[in-house]
C-alpha cells in the first residue's frame, strides 16, 4: 500500500518522478565538501553585509501576502522549484534572496488573532488598531461611524505624497479592500465598500464609504489597480465585461459614477481608466501620469483561473506600475497586494493560495530588475498567517499536494502532507473521516483536509516574516511590533515625523548625527589637549 501511494503521490501529480528528477542533487548532496562549499558562499555574501547601506531611499516598495505565513512561504518555495521541475525544498523565491530577515508580531488592539484591516491600518499607517477598522486608532469602534472624527491616522502613502513622491497601489482584490483601504480611507467598517453596504444611521452621520474615499480623501493618487468595478458605478448599471450579469452591476445608491469623475478630472493630467489587459498593456507609461485600472466588479480570479488574453497579471501590473511612478525625479512609494493569497486559504483551497504566492514572487522578480538596491528599500511580508501547514514527513521532493507516505495509524487512511487546523475541508463519510484514496486532492479547487469544521478557514496568530533590502533595511531586525514597518520605512526616506538626520550631502541617511558626534569629539580632544 505503500508503495502504491508514493506513485500515485508522483504519476498523478503531472510531473514524473520528482524524486526521481533530483537523484543528481541527492548524489552531489551525499559529499560533505557540496555542504561546505555552499555554506562558506553564503558566509562570504554575508560578510559584505557588514557595510550597512544607509543611503537615502529615494523608492519605496511594500509587498503585502495577505495571509502569507511562514508555513505558506515555505511551501510556495517548494512549489516554485517543483514547477521548474526540480525538487523544490532547495529553491530560492525572491523575498529568500533578501539580506535582513525580522519577526512581526501581528496582533490587533482588540484581538490575539488579528484580521486584515487591523494589520494594515498597522503596517501603513504606524499604529496599532482594533479589528476591522481600516486608518484610525484604538479609539475608534467598529461599525460605530461616530467614533471616526478625530481618531483617523494617516499613512505612509500619504506621508509619500506630501513629500512629492509618486504613489501607487496594486492589489488583486477590490481597490477598496482591507488591506489598501487603509493606505487612503478612514473607516470603522472594512465591510462599507460603498455606500451600498452602509447602514442608513452611518450615512446620516456623514459617515463615507471606502470607494468614495479612495477618490476624495488622496484625489491624485497616480496608480490604482485592482477589482471592485461595481463599488465606482451607480447601482443597476450593467458591468461594461458582464453586461448581461446582474450580480455585477453597480451598487452605488448616491448615483455618482466615480470612474467618470475621475477620468473627468484627468482628461487633462495624463490620465487613463483601463478595465481589461489590452487596454492596459497599450499604454505607453511614459505618456501616462495617473492610471486607474479595474479589471474585475470584485476581486481579480485566481492566477490559475485567469485568462491571459483579458487579464492582467500582477507582476505584468507591477511593470506598468513601476514605470509610470519612476519618471517622478523624487521617488515613489508603491504599494503591492497579493490578497488572494488569503482568500485561497479561507476556502481551503491550498492550490490556489500557493500559486498566487509564486505569482506574487515573480512580481517581486520584476520589480527587483526595474529598480537598484542603492535607492529602493523593498519589504515583503505577510498581514497575517492562517491555519494552513504540511507534514506527514513526506519524502524529499514529494509533491506539495501530495500524500503523507503513510497510513493514519489510527483509521488506517491516507491523508494529505498539507493539512488547515479548521476550514470546509473537514469531511465526515458515514460517520468516519473521508477516505482520500478516490478523490483528486490535485485539482485546483480541492479543498485539503482540516481537523476542525468551519464555512471559512479563520487566519493563524503568529508572527510573520518581514523581509527587507535596501537603504537602512538593517533596521529590520528582530522581533518587532507589526506598526514599526512604516516607520522604518518612512525614516529611510525622509519623510513623515523622522526627518532630523536626513541631510543632501552625500545621500546618505544618518550621516547628520554621525558627523555632529564626530565635531563633538574634535571638540572635546581640543579642550584635552
Amino acid at each position: 500500500m505503500l508503495g502504491s501511494l508514493q506513485a500515485k503521490n508522483q504519476n498523478s501529480s503531472g510531473v514524473v518522478s520528482l524524486i526521481g528528477q533530483a537523484c543528481g542533487c541527492v548524489k552531489q548532496e551525499k559529499d560533505p565538501k557540496f555542504w561546505t562549499a555552499w555554506a562558506q558562499r553564503t558566509l562570504k555574501n554575508a560578510l559584505t553585509l557588514q557595510t550597512l547601506n544607509t543611503n537615502i531611499a529615494k523608492n519605496l516598495i511594500l509587498f503585502l501576502g495577505d495571509g502569507m505565513g511562514v508555513p505558506t512561504v515555505t511551501a510556495a518555495r517548494i512549489l516554485k522549484g517543483q514547477l521548474s521541475g526540480q525538487s523544490g525544498e532547495e529553491t530560492l523565491l525572491e523575498m529568500d534572496k533578501f539580506p535582513f530577515v525580522s519577526l512581526a508580531k501581528t496582533y490587533n488592539t482588540n484581538a490575539q488573532v488579528p484580521d486584515s484591516a487591523g494589520t494594515a491600518t498597522a503596517y501603513l499607517c504606524g499604529v496599532k488598531a482594533n479589528e476591522g477598522t481600516v486608518g484610525v486608532n484604538a479609539a475608534a469602534v467598529r461599525s460605530q461611524c461616530n467614533t471616526t472624527k478625530g481618531n483617523e491616522v494617516t499613512s505612509i502613502l500619504r506621508w509619500a505624497k506630501d513629500a512629492g513622491k509618486s504613489v501607487g497601489i496594486v492589489t488583486t482584490t477590490r481597490v477598496n479592500h482591507a488591506t489598501p483601504s487603509a493606505a487612503y480611507a478612514h473607516c470603522v467598517d472594512r465591510d462599507w465598500y460603498s455606500d451600498n453596504e452602509m447602514p442608513a444611521d452611518a450615512l446620516e452621520t456623514g459617515c463615507k464609504d471606502i470607494a468614495r474615499q479612495l477618490f476624495e480623501n488622496i484625489p491624485d493618487i497616480n496608480v490604482i489597480m485592482g477589482g471592485g468595478r461595481r463599488y465606482m458605478f451607480p447601482r443597476n448599471t450593467p458591468d461594461a465585461e458582464y453586461p448581461d450579469m446582474a450580480k455585477h452591476n453597480g451598487t452605488r445608491k448616491d448615483g455618482r459614477n466615480l470612474v467618470k469623475e475621475w477620468t473627468d478630472r484627468m482628461s487633462n493630467k495624463k490620465g487613463h481608466y483601463v478595465w481589461n489587459k489590452q487596454q492596459l498593456l497599450s499604454l505607453n507609461p511614459s505618456n501616462v501620469d495617473y492610471l486607474l485600472g479595474l479589471f474585475e466588479p470584485m476581486d481579480l480570479t485566481y492566477d490559475l483561473e485567469r485568462n491571459d488574453e483579458t487579464d492582467p497579471s500582477l507582476t505584468e501590473m507591477v511593470d506598468v506600475a513601476i514605470k509610470i511612478l519612476r519618471k517622478n525625479p523624487n521617488g515613489f512609494y508603491l504599494l503591492v497586494e497579493g490578497g488572494r493569497i488569503d482568500h485561497g486559504h479561507h476556502e481551503g483551497k491550498a492550490k490556489q493560495a500557493l500559486y498566487e504566492a509564486v505569482e506574487m514572487d515573480r512580481a517581486i522578480g520584476r520589480a527587483d530588475l526595474m529598480t537598484s538596491i542603492h535607492d529602493t528599500l523593498t519589504i515583503v511580508t505577510a498581514d497575517h498567517s492562517h491555519m494552513f501547514n504540511f507534514g506527514g514527513y513526506t519524502a524529499r521532493g514529494n509533491t506539495i499536494f501530495g500524500l503523507a507516505p503513510m497510513l493514519s495509524d489510527v483509521d488506517q487512511k491516507p491523508y494529505t502532507s498539507i493539512i488547515y487546523g479548521n476550514g470546509p475541508g473537514y469531511k465526515i463519510v458515514n460517520g468516519v473521516r473521508q477516505n482520500i484514496t478516490g478523490v483528486n486532492y490535485l485539482d485546483n479547487n480541492y479543498q485539503a483536509q482540516a481537523a476542525v469544521p468551519l464555512v471559512s478557514e479563520t487566519h493563524g496568530g503568529e508572527d510573520v516574516a518581514v523581509f527587507a533590502k535596501g537603504p537602512l533595511a538593517h533596521l529590520l531586525h528582530g522581533v518587532h511590533e507589526q506598526n514599526y514597518i512604516p516607520h522604518v520605512m518612512a525614516y529611510a526616506a525622509c519623510i513623515g515625523q523622522n526627518r532630523e538626520h536626513c541631510t543632501t550631502n552625500g545621500g546618505a541617511a544618518g550621516l547628520r548625527p554621525i558627523v555632529s558626534s564626530i565635531a563633538a569629539l574634535l571638540t572635546v580632544s581640543r579642550l584635552l589637549c
